[in-house]
């Protein structure tokens, strides 16, 4: 069974990612205006300086996954983004086994893993962790699977990307770079859940 057929039903979505503050409205004051245009400016620039290092890096979102798993036979991948602001560019992969979820930076250059490892229990997680933690035990899919996917749509590479329980309602979320400087998300919906209730819809957007 290929990857695209293991997900029976998948919510695609294409959104170029917008900065993390609102831009002042037409309205606003003349210095509120120039002060917004040089916070955009900035975020621009960090931007571009993350996506440079991302196209330096030699090692693929996927095989940072691989290495972090190979760590602790039988973990999962919940969560992995690239960090290039950092002297030498990781990749932070969270995994999972049981009760228990590790933090890694994998060297996006070498492969390696820097620094020592975090491990934190389940019930000393936050919320949002904790849901998706648990959320990721009742997927049969594999983040990498949805990775596969996602760069086939997007026609670039992965550079993030996460199980996200939204209200009860479990999404991959990943995004993606394509034409070397373009952000795209990907929400793909898994099938069905082990031990929760499916309304699957079908076809997609």
């Amino acid at each position: 069974m290929s990857n695209k057929q293991r997900f029976a039903v998948i919510l695609f979505s294409l959104l170029a990612l917008a900065p993390p503050f609102a831009i002042p409205p037409l309205s606003a004051t003349q210095a509120a205006q120039e002060e917004g245009a040089e916070g955009e400016r900035i975020h621009q620039e960090a931007v571009n300086r993350e996506l440079e290092a991302f196209r330096a890096a030699q090692l693929s979102l996927r095989q940072a996954m691989g290495i972090a798993e190979k760590r602790h036979a039988g973990s999962r991948t919940a969560d992995i983004s690239f960090d290039g602001a950092s002297g030498s560019p990781v990749y932070r992969v969270k995994t999972v086994q049981d009760n228990r979820l590790w933090e890694h930076a994998i060297d996006a250059k070498t492969g390696d893993t820097i620094g020592v490892e975090t491990v934190s229990h389940l019930k000393d997680l936050n919320p949002d962790d904790r849901n998706n933690v648990m959320a990721l035990r009742t997927v049969r899919q594999e983040l990498s699977d949805a990775v596969i996917i996602a760069e086939q749509v997007a026609s670039g590479r992965a550079i993030g990307g996460s199980l996200m329980d939204d209200n009860g309602k479990l999404n991959f979320v990943i995004v993606v770079v394509s034409g070397g400087s373009d952000l795209k998300q990907v929400v793909l919906e898994p099938p069905q859940a082990r031990g929760r209730a499916s309304n699957p819809r079908h076809g997609s957007r």
